[in-house]
């Protein structure tokens, strides 16, 4: 089978794709016939070299996949060859086959395609347990999501509005402004405006009569994350997820007593590693929300498998608007 690896840390273009032999599952494992993968900005980093957990070289990179479950390995239960399934890994989605726990994967809805089903992964876990776990969300609060349509972004609209929140997406274009309103974003927020630790404030003020945001969820860092503190409600959670925008800020914390916010940070994969249960509820919240019509995922461009390189290079680049999806082989 086909597997995409990197033997060196560099660009997309870096890696290999080569022939390997088949996948065979050990115990408690299953082995995936991959029918897609989704693409991440964590990918990028992680085929750079720059990501917290690296894998000993060569690896096959890829967190977020859907396809067939082709084996089973001894002690596996509740799956079967033939089951239609989603998985997030550590690495090996890029790669016609991937071998999988159960405590990783999910049994598909009837009616949600591979290509929903990767690119309703890691970004929908990650925005879910953003906004519930750590930003301690409640039914009817405002919600400002930084990065709106983005992987991330969009998948935290969605959520949000499905969970009942007057959502303000902040967007820097008006193509991202298109896909943030028809994610279901109650207002925008201009982050190309001049002077943004004014002008965010004032934009989330006017659109808020005043209130602020109770909860700011923040894919960004650099300077969205200073000035959202100043738009914040009292009492208002923000929630650190990342550095898409390139500086890692810094916060001086008496500012946090001036109205008694919180700031906590999200690594999704310690509740992964620590809870899997929780992970299990909250897909199915998900998958609950997908057949209620409030979650939709919306990919961008589905890309072949050859072409895995140029769409991790658009991510790289932020010139994804929702998911970018690689379909690694043919459904059948």
């Amino acid at each position: 089978m086909r597997s995409y690896r990197v033997w060196e840390h560099g660009a997309p273009a870096s890696m290999r794709l080569d022939e390997i032999a088949d996948l065979v599952p050990g115990p408690g494992e299953m082995v995936v016939d991959v029918k897609a993968a989704g693409i991440n900005f964590p990918n990028v980093l992680v085929v750079s070299g720059k990501y917290q957990i690296l894998p000993p070289r060569p690896f096959t990179p890829g967190k977020d996949l859907a396809g067939v479950v082709r084996a089973v390995g001894a002690g596996v239960s509740g799956f079967a060859p033939g089951d239609r399934v989603m998985a997030q890994v550590e690495h090996g989605a890029f790669a016609e086959q991937a071998v999988v726990t159960p405590a990783q994967s999910y049994k598909l809805p009837d009616g949600l395609s591979f290509d929903a089903a990767a690119a309703m992964g890691l970004v929908y876990q990650t925005a879910y347990f953003a906004l519930v776990e750590r930003g301690q969300y409640t039914r009817g609060e405002t919600v400002l999501v930084g990065g709106a349509a983005g992987g991330v972004g969009l998948a935290a609209v969605q959520i949000a509005k499905g969970l009942g929140a007057r959502v303000l997406a902040g967007v820097r274009s008006p193509a991202e402004e298109e896909a943030a309103r028809a994610a279901g974003a109650d207002a925008i927020i201009d982050l190309s405006a001049a002077d943004l630790r004014e002008s965010l404030r004032a934009q989330v003020l006017a659109a808020t009569d005043g209130h602020g945001a109770d909860v700011v969820l923040d894919p960004l860092g650099a300077d969205f994350f200073a000035a959202a503190l100043r738009a914040m409600a009292w009492c208002g959670r923000l929630v650190v997820i990342g550095f898409a925008a390139g500086d890692i800020p810094t916060l001086k914390v008496n500012y946090l007593l001036l109205k008694n916010i919180a700031v906590s940070g999200l690594q999704w994969s310690d509740y992964r590693d620590r809870t899997p249960h929780r992970i299990q509820q909250v897909q199915q919240e998900l998958f609950d929300l997908w057949r209620a019509g409030a979650v939709k995922p919306r990919i961008m461009r589905a890309f072949g498998f050859s072409e895995l390189p140029e769409a991790l290079d658009l991510v790289s680049r932020g010139q994804v608007q929702g998911k970018a999806v690689v379909t690694v082989s043919e459904v059948s």
